[in-house]
């Protein structure tokens, strides 16, 4: 576990970059970490994804299949490919503020 710093603010990140406390995880915490990996500026498109990610998380205590989140998102595959570059698993729960999901290399 390592501290981080983005944007002023400190986190604790594992190697892979995710968060170590998922309750410290806000909006501006997600836009930071986009930052970090390409993602680049939060769409609605994105926002569907990570709240979407982020209530499953909450209400089950994993992460949500892929397949779970183009139907909740409206979106197919390859366009949350196309909006998180490290994919769902690794990209879109680390922008989502979950720890990191069992299964993802």
């Amino acid at each position: 576990m390592a501290k981080v710093e983005i944007g002023g603010r400190q986190f604790d990140l594992d190697g892979d970059g995710f968060l170590q406390q998922p309750e410290t995880w806000d909006e501006d915490v997600a836009r930071l970490l986009a930052t970090t990996d390409g993602t680049g500026d939060l769409t609605d498109k994105h926002w569907a994804v990570i709240r979407y990610i982020r209530e499953y998380w909450k209400a089950n205590d994993m992460a949500p299949m892929v397949r779970k989140v183009c139907q909740n998102s409206g979106l197919r595959l390859r366009e949350v490919y196309e909006l998180v570059p490290m994919g769902p698993a690794k990209g879109a729960c680390r922008i989502a503020g979950l720890p990191k999901p069992d299964g993802c290399v």
